[in-house]
């Protein structure tokens, strides 16, 4: 937080083609008066960004629900055009800002693609962009050990696929600390079929081997998920998170009206 006026401040020099944020959750000891000062000054450092430099934040694990509430709630939403998530952290979400499935304790086994599908999908239609919002949010990028969803608002991102995918790949060669896959150490253990949503009549999805990322789509929004071949003995699981998101931004084209 100290870092980033002197950060934001010099992006018109470095003209960079993405800003990359994190570290929210590390307020959670603060003051709640503190909490919503820095808030604010996130709010107001983000919108000091040069226009058209895409903005990204990736959540990580909290426990504060009012602090998570105020993320959402608090412009910072608004502030970002894309979100890097997990499922626990799309279930504290949904919990804290009284979204769809709020009242779901916790995961049983592997999320629910339709639940987490309704999530992604209230996420960008409340707090996303859109003709009677004013908010740069339109894209999400959800990751859970044996699949990944990307969720965009149509009309502002290309690639999609490759970027889901490559996300996918890097979980694989990361935890196994390998250059590409090795189909001897990874699985597969993502649902073979699945709905594609719960709170409206989804569709049933049957996943061919051949054609392994699959596409669907809710009002503008389109909806790319992959399995994932999961590392059977990680050797390397701290940051991967990161690593899925990254790479997964890395693949990703903006649309130049940012």
């Amino acid at each position: 937080m100290n870092m980033l006026e002197v950060f934001v401040s010099s992006l018109e020099e470095f003209q960079p083609d993405l800003v990359v944020l994190s570290g929210l959750h590390m307020m959670e000891g603060q003051s709640k008066e503190l909490q919503r000062k820095r808030l604010l000054e996130v709010v107001t450092s983000i919108s000091d960004i040069p226009t058209g430099i895409p903005v990204h934040l990736e959540l990580a694990s909290m426990t504060n629900r009012e602090l998570m509430s105020s993320i959402v709630h608090q412009q910072v939403f608004p502030a970002v055009t894309s979100l890097g998530l997990n499922e626990q952290e799309l279930l504290f979400l949904t919990q804290s800002a009284s979204g769809p499935h709020s009242s779901l304790s916790s995961w049983n086994g592997v999320p629910d693609v339709g639940i987490v599908s309704d999530i992604l999908f209230w996420i960008l239609k409340e707090h996303g962009k859109s003709k009677s919002r004013a908010s740069d949010l339109t894209r999400i990028h959800f990751h859970t050990l044996v699949y990944h969803i990307l969720a965009t608002v149509d009309g502002h991102w290309a690639n999609q696929l490759a970027a889901v995918a490559a996300g996918a790949r890097v979980a694989g060669t990361q935890a196994c600390a390998t250059e590409t896959i090795d189909t001897s150490r990874v699985s597969l253990r993502a649902p073979r079929e699945f709905m594609t949503s719960h709170s409206e009549a989804g569709s049933r999805i049957v996943l061919n081997p051949n054609k392994p990322v699959v596409e669907w789509y809710r009002e503008g929004i389109s909806f790319y998920f992959t399995p994932v071949l999961v590392c059977k003995d990680p050797i390397r699981t701290v940051g991967l998170g990161d690593a899925i998101s990254a790479e997964g931004l890395f693949y990703s084209e903006v649309h130049s009206h940012y």
